[in-house]
């Protein structure tokens, strides 16, 4: 069993989705892994990680409604507002969408499927800059 690891940082234009698939590829292809697993983690506590659709945009769009009606900003219900409106919403929103994923490696690359990708998913309003870390375990 070998075991790789690297992080790379992903700059956000605020909240919303960043397609990292081919950073997550390139990391699992560095690793001269060809079969086991990649563990994927963003070190916040205020983004996430999905495996979504990635042909159509609208499907992110339509993920980003729901969860503005599901937490909205600014609710009353919420204390912890140091940093903004937003600040409680986007710790609901990234624990309920995940801070890490696990993806099958096949023939040295994750087996995702053909209209899956993998998005760094912003839940602050303003700019962010979020370390992503990805580790490979399994056999070249």
């Amino acid at each position: 069993m070998q075991t790789s690891q690297q992080q790379f940082e992903v700059a956000t234009r605020g909240r919303g989705t960043t397609n990292i698939t081919a950073q997550v590829q390139a990391v699992v292809r560095d690793s001269e892994i060809r079969t086991g697993l990649c563990h994927v983690f963003v070190r916040h506590t205020s983004a996430s990680l999905i495996v979504c659709e990635n042909a159509d945009p609208t499907v992110r769009r339509d993920l980003e409604v729901f969860l503005a009606r599901l937490v909205p900003d600014g609710d009353p219900l919420f204390r912890h507002t140091a940093e903004g409106a937003d600040d409680m919403p986007a710790h609901v929103r990234a624990i309920l969408t995940n801070m890490d994923l696990t993806l099958p490696v096949a023939n040295g690359c994750c087996a995702l499927g053909t209209w899956q990708g993998v998005f760094l998913y912003e839940h602050r309003t303003d700019p962010q800059r979020r370390q992503i870390v990805v580790t490979v375990q399994g056999k070249t």
